[in-house]
């Protein structure tokens, strides 16, 4: 059930992210800072779905890392479309979906260090 929620909640963060994407201005600066933007972003709920089938724990951490490492690039990527005003939608700042992208960073730097410590636990018994 958990892992289904922070399914649906990383498939609705990418969809959001595909709408800002649609909402930047077309100079040079925002078609490159909007198709990182995507990139990044999308890729968070494309990665989860890949962590789900690890082959292994240390597979798993891994594709976790790759995800929060894409996680903190969609942030700063949001932060800086922002701080530019490359966001036509002036009438909604991007301040909520810069919340809901720091909550599933926290998420996932717990779900690391969960995971690591019980692979450290495995290795302690043997």
């Amino acid at each position: 059930m958990r892992r289904q929620f922070l399914e649906d909640r990383l498939i609705e963060f990418s969809t959001n992210i595909i709408q800002i994407t649609k909402c930047i201005y077309k100079t040079e600066i925002g078609i490159h800072l909007s198709k990182q933007l995507g990139r990044s972003g999308t890729s968070v709920s494309l990665n989860y779905g890949e962590a789900q089938s690890a082959e292994s724990r240390r597979d798993f951490i891994h594709k976790m890392k790759v995800i929060l490492k894409e996680l903190r690039e969609t942030h700063i990527c949001l932060r800086l479309i922002d701080k530019s005003g490359l966001y036509r939608n002036s009438d909604e700042n991007l301040a909520d979906l810069i919340s809901e992208n720091n909550q599933l960073i926290a998420i996932f730097v717990k779900s690391i260090t969960t995971a690591q410590g019980s692979r450290e636990k495995t290795r302690s018994k043997d």
